[in-house]
């Protein structure tokens, strides 16, 4: 009689991991699909309780570190991805539930016995190559998410959510900022739906704004091939995309992390020219977020000549244009008097002395 008993015994962890990973595998077997398909819904749902609990139970810490060491052992969270596609729509939504939940999973102290325990076990494990255990490479896990945003749009949005929660841990933003995956990014924020390129650019944006040191690396590294890839953002027939990507631009040329990079944006000449018709595009919108560009390059005291030219050869139109530039803003008392300080600095140019001591401040504006 004890069979009776044994078909209602509550599966273990790694009982539920391994069955999912082969009700995964049936998924493209025309004659087993559907039902591996209803199977692999019921074992996540089942998953996500154990990582998450319900409103009848906590999750219980040993059942959780069984399911974070079992999930990097049998290779599941490349197979989840490979195949969220195929999965119906609470399954997907529980995908992203047991990866996010895993990432930001941190085992007790000494549950390794005498060997370290990493900080983020599931992070570590999608962060490294493990060849030694002829495992496939790891990081292709994030490539194969970045990619569904080209192969596979119907899942865009879930593995945009597992993609942003990733990018909080430094070591997986850079499996993607350093990848080949990354320069993808220039054609899934403006291709598509709007819904599609807008979860992209969310995806994107969070990449370049969240690792402010891994970030400033990259752009000091790779600078020109990223900015000459980026200013076709700024020109795109996109106006979603392209006023998203001015605003960007302001955020990441700001930020004091990137000072140096910010230094050798505003030394190009058709840097200036790009903002500058920005300037007078259509949309108030996209005006003044090219003016928090503008700004840049007007406040830098150690202007090219090229720079310095092209601001001396349009400082009367600029005079005039200036005063006019965004006038209902009356109440707005930081833009009047970033306007006002760059019409003096553009009244005086060709008169300022070399200020070697003078520094930008966080807003962008030119400090003692």
């Amino acid at each position: 009689m004890s069979f009776l008993f044994s078909r209602n015994r509550q599966k273990t962890p790694q009982e539920l991991v391994r069955a999912l990973k082969d009700t995964i595998m049936r998924l493209d077997t025309p004659l087993e699909k559907r039902r591996a398909s209803e199977e692999a819904t019921r074992l996540l749902s089942q998953l996500k309780v154990i990582l998450q609990g319900n409103t009848e139970s906590e999750p219980l810490p040993d059942q959780v570190q069984a399911l974070s060491d079992e999930v990097i052992n049998k290779d599941l969270l490349p197979l989840l991805a490979e195949n969220l596609f195929r999965l119906d729509f609470e399954a997907k939504k529980d995908v992203v539930a047991l990866f996010n939940g895993l990432l930001r999973y941190r085992p007790p102290v000494g549950h390794f016995g005498q060997h370290v325990s990493p900080l983020y076990p599931v992070v570590e494990y999608l962060s490294h190559d493990v060849n030694e255990r002829n495992r496939r490479n790891p990081p292709d896990t994030l490539r194969t998410l970045v990619e569904h945003y080209k192969y596979h749009p119907e899942v865009a949005n879930n593995c945009g959510t597992i993609l942003r929660e990733s990018f909080k841990h430094e070591s997986l933003a850079r499996v993607v900022l350093y990848g080949e995956m990354f320069w993808d990014f220039f054609d899934y924020v403006q291709g598509g739906s709007f819904d599609i390129a807008s979860d992209a650019f969310s995806t994107f944006r969070e990449l370049l704004t969240r690792n402010k040191k891994l970030v400033a690396e990259f752009l000091s590294e790779r600078q020109v091939d990223f900015f000459l890839r980026y200013n076709t953002l700024l020109v795109s027939s996109n106006y979603v995309t392209k006023r998203q990507s001015i605003k960007l631009l302001g955020e990441i040329l700001l930020d004091r992390a990137n000072y140096n990079v910010m230094l050798e944006y505003v030394d190009s000449p058709e840097h200036l020219k790009l903002t500058m018709n920005l300037l007078r595009d259509k949309s108030k919108n996209i005006q003044y977020e090219a003016f928090h560009v503008f700004k840049v390059f007007v406040a830098n005291p150690k202007k090219s000549k090229a720079v310095q030219d092209i601001l001396l050869k349009n400082r009367e139109k600029l005079l005039v244009f200036l005063p006019k530039f965004h006038e209902e803003r009356k109440d707005d008392e930081q833009f009047i008097d970033e306007k006002s300080f760059l019409m003096k600095q553009i009244r005086d140019l060709g008169q300022q002395p070399h200020h070697p001591q003078q520094q930008y401040s966080h807003s962008g504006m030119v400090s003692a």
